[in-house]
Parts: structure tokens; C-alpha cells; sequence
């Protein structure tokens, strides 16, 4: 079987499409033939060392998270999945192993794949999915027609971010790259602003939900923006965001962790054509190693980039 891994922590020369083999699931654990996996930040922050205080220095590494899939063996204790089912999910982020033509997860960290949904779509969900969802509707206390400001909405969370708002009927005003702006003409938002230019004056207090996806919007941006009774949502680790969640109730630091819950009904939502989540790019497993390196210098395109397996 062919993995991509790498033997230490580094930039995009240390990954290799290798030979491995996994030892058989163990208890709570599922082996799964991976159809379809996404690419997100995390994959290449792992290995660059992001975690490695607790991640450790065995090697090799596997890499990629979110994945769609049939279940090829399962270990002692699962129930609810058996050899053949589709299912959709994620990796653990400590034993990551996506981008694989096999993989190991545990049995709470999938879902059953609905057959309407094509692999390639269900493995684009979790991660990027489920962050935006605890973002707006567990930090932002998203209700229905209410204003929500997404800055750095052309990624994959900020698209995710957009197609959960869109279900709550928000009003929505988003903030790209100039190369971005184009891919927003037919979403029917409320606004879209290049990042590159100031904030508009009119936009003072105008938003219930200030979600910052990128990371690039300073404090007193979203303070200019947010309505007295908003909040500012952060997922960016940093001391600031942190300290400002546990001081202020108007602020809200948010991690995606999976919860099997939200992306059910995230994938519920994707088979009714309720939410959308655009894949900018595909590649084969051997061809993936490029466009990874390709999308961690910064070339990318709006929505997410998947590996097809086979």
C-alpha cells in the first residue's frame, strides 16, 4: 500500500509516497480503504513541527485528517459499522494517515456516508464543516437573519462558514483576496470586500457575527464592526484571541474538534443541496505531494482541494 509520509519535521521536501503497512484495527478502531481525502492547513502545519511537543519524534509520519471511505475491517468494541459500509470522517490529528490508500480511525470519529454523496464531496466535509458550524452557531449564537461579517471567506473553512450561514437565512457580508472576489458573483451575498482595502466607514456596528477565518483581522476591526450585542468569533491559536475569550463575553476563541453530530447534520444538509462546499482542485495520490506544496506556498484557489484515490 502507498502513503505519503515523511521521516522528519520540515517543508514540502521531506514528503515521500512510500510502501507501509498498518497493523489490524485495534479496540474502538476501523480500517478503512480511503476513496477521497481533503487537504487542509493543519496536514502541513503537523508536519512541519506545529505539535510536535506532543506528537513526539518516531517516524515515519503519516499525513491528512478528513477522508471518505469503505470499511474494510473493524476492530473489538465497534458497533454500528461493519466491513463494506461507506462512512466519512476523520483520522485522530495525533495519528494522522488520510493520504493513503488505507487508513486507521477510530469508530467516534466517522460517520455513515449518505450514497447520494460522492466521495469526494463527503471527504471535503469534516474538518472545514464542523469548525464553521461550532464557529457561528456555538460561539456566534447564530440565529436566524442575522448579520454575519466572514473575513478570509475564500478558504475552506470560510466557504464552509458562508454555506452555514446561508442555512440560518444570515445576511452576509464577505472578505477575500483580490483573486478571489470573482468566485463570489453568483452567491447572492449581501457584500463582498477585497482585504486588501480598508474596511468601509458604513460598515460600523453592523454585524452580529464577526467571524475572522484567517487570522488577519486586527481587534480594532472587529470591534468597528460588530453591533453592541455581537460577537467576535476567532480560530486563530494566538495569546491575544485566547486571553480576549476569557475576558469578554463578545468574544469567542473556537477549536474544531469533530463532532460526529455536526457533521451528520452537515451531510444531511449537503444531500437536501442545502449546503455547498466547492472542491477548486482534485489530484491522484501521486500527484498530490505537488499540489500540497502548492497550496501551502500560498496558490490557491477558493474551496477545497482533494486527493482521488485510484
Amino acid at each position: 500500500m502507498l502513503r505519503i509520509q515523511y521521516h522528519k519535521y520540515g517543508g514540502p521536501e521531506v514528503m515521500r509516497l512510500e510502501t507501509y503497512e498498518l497493523p489490524p484495527p485495534g479496540k474502538n478502531e476501523l480500517l478503512v480503504r480511503v476513496e477521497a481525502a481533503s487537504i487542509n492547513p493543519l496536514d502541513w502545519k503537523l508536519r512541519q513541527g506545529f505539535m510536535k511537543f506532543m506528537m513526539g519524534g518516531r517516524f515515519p509520519r503519516a499525513m491528512g485528517m478528513d477522508f471518505s471511505g469503505i470499511v474494510e475491517r473493524v476492530g473489538s468494541g465497534v458497533t454500528g459499522f461493519g466491513r463494506g459500509d461507506a462512512v466519512l470522517g476523520q483520522t485522530p490529528m495525533m495519528k494522522p494517515g488520510a493520504f493513503a490508500e488505507m487508513a486507521i480511525t477510530t469508530a467516534d470519529l466517522v460517520i455513515r456516508k449518505p450514497d447520494s454523496l460522492s466521495g469526494p464531496a463527503a471527504a471535503a466535509l469534516p474538518t472545514v464543516a464542523v469548525t464553521a458550524w461550532r464557529a457561528l452557531v456555538d460561539g456566534g449564537k447564530l440565529k436566524a437573519g442575522q448579520s454575519v461579517f466572514i473575513n478570509g471567506a475564500s478558504g475552506g473553512v470560510g466557504q464552509a462558514a458562508i454555506a452555514v450561514a446561508r442555512t440560518f437565512g444570515a445576511v452576509i457580508t464577505a472578505r477575500a483576496g483580490p483573486s478571489s472576489l470573482a468566485s463570489f458573483a453568483d452567491l447572492g451575498l449581501a457584500r463582498v470586500l477585497d482585504y486588501t482595502q480598508p474596511v468601509p466607514d458604513d460598515l460600523k456596528g453592523a454585524f452580529d457575527v464577526v467571524f475572522d477565518c484567517h487570522g488577519s483581522l486586527r481587534p480594532a476591526a472587529e470591534a468597528f464592526l460588530t453591533r453592541r450585542s455581537g460577537i467576535v468569533v476567532n480560530i486563530d491559536p494566538t495569546m491575544g484571541n485566547l486571553i480576549r475569550s476569557l475576558v469578554s463575553r463578545r468574544h469567542s476563541f473556537i477549536r474544531g474538534v469533530m463532532s460526529t453530530s455536526i457533521l451528520q447534520k452537515v451531510a444531511e444538509l449537503a444531500v437536501a443541496g442545502q449546503f455547498t462546499l466547492p472542491i477548486s482542485r482534485t489530484a491522484s495520490l501521486s500527484e498530490s505531494i505537488s499540489l500540497i506544496g502548492q497550496l501551502e506556498a500560498g496558490n490557491r484557489l477558493p474551496g477545497k482541494s482533494v486527493i482521488v484515490m485510484g
